[in-house]
């Protein structure tokens, strides 16, 4: 008897250190899809829904257009994964991803994107809308070739140019659910556009010497502290601008009107603080965690706005 207990207790944990490297590779196949930037995309193209459907979309409709799009920022992002395995190698914000500390290969991410990308487009093309098919197969060819492989190492301007890409989840949720696009999720992706400037370079202002170690040309290291925070403050006026078109475009109720107009006097508080201490890591960061507050919110309230008065 004790001899048995002893046999089954050396399985159990055979069978447990056996399962530890599936489980590895499973969180490290996980981390290459960057699932925290998907997650602030998703927090677009949900609202986004609502708003086309002036109300509660269909379920399976939504659940779908969830599902194919974090399949599509999943497939993109490996690629990306895989695309800038040596930039993230040389930073050290980067150092702990799969691809870098070896948990799993080159192969394995690039196979893990077509994947992922393929799924998402096959989801779209027969479950949903052709139009969307095509635009989630444009979002992943703009965040893969144009930005990742064309533009980041190439211009300071790459964020700006590039985060078009970011900014097709409106389209693709909005063409989900009408089959069409219209001037009002054309207005929405103008604002994931313009605000992404202010999102993205106070991050790349705090890990300056990062990016300068991987010879990535971000705004902050080839221009002044004072002259990014000149087009930051140009951008977060130009993203509050276009979060108000909105309201005679739509049309969007008071709900929207009111968060748009306080939510958007506190991100011009925010860049203008970071402007002024330029430099500053704290000012830098307190922008770019609260310009990903500023979204969701403003999302939220394009979510909600077809339900109130």
């Amino acid at each position: 008897m004790a001899d048995d207990r002893v046999s089954v207790g050396a399985m159990t944990i055979s069978q447990a250190a056996a399962g530890a490297p599936r489980i590895g590779l499973i969180r490290s196949l996980v981390a290459l899809t960057k699932p925290r930037i998907i997650e602030l995309l998703l927090v677009t193209a949900v609202p986004t829904m609502f708003l086309a459907a002036a109300g509660l979309p269909p379920l399976g409709t939504a659940v779908l257009v969830v599902i194919g799009g974090w399949l599509a920022a999943a497939g993109a992002n490996a690629f990306n994964s895989y695309l800038e395995r040596d930039i993230d190698a040389a930073m050290s914000r980067t150092q702990h991803r799969p691809l870098v500390r070896g948990d799993v290969s080159p192969r394995t991410a690039l196979v893990l994107g077509w994947l992922l990308s393929i799924a998402a487009v096959a989801i779209f093309a027969t479950l949903l809308t052709p139009l969307s098919a095509l635009l989630a197969a444009l979002a992943i060819v703009l965040y893969v070739v144009v930005y990742t492989m064309l533009l980041k190492r190439r211009t300071p301007q790459n964020i700006v140019w590039g985060g078009a890409a970011g900014c097709m989840p409106v389209l693709i949720a909005w063409s989900a659910i009408t089959g069409t696009l219209s001037l009002t999720p054309l207005v929405l992706f103008m604002v994931v556009f313009l605000w992404t400037p202010p999102h993205y370079w106070p991050l790349s202002m705090r890990y300056r010497e990062d990016y300068v170690a991987a010879g990535v040309p971000m705004l902050p290291t080839v221009r002044s502290p004072r002259s990014v925070g000149r087009q930051i403050i140009g951008y977060a006026w130009a993203t509050v601008a276009a979060s108000l078109v909105l309201v005679p475009v739509a049309p969007m109720g008071w709900v929207y009107t009111v968060t748009a107009a306080v939510l958007g006097g506190w991100l011009l508080v925010l860049a203008y603080r970071c402007a002024r201490r330029a430099g500053e890591d704290r000012a830098a960061m307190a922008l770019f965690h609260g310009s990903i507050s500023y979204l969701a919110l403003l999302f939220i309230a394009v979510g909600l706005d077809p339900f109130l008065p």
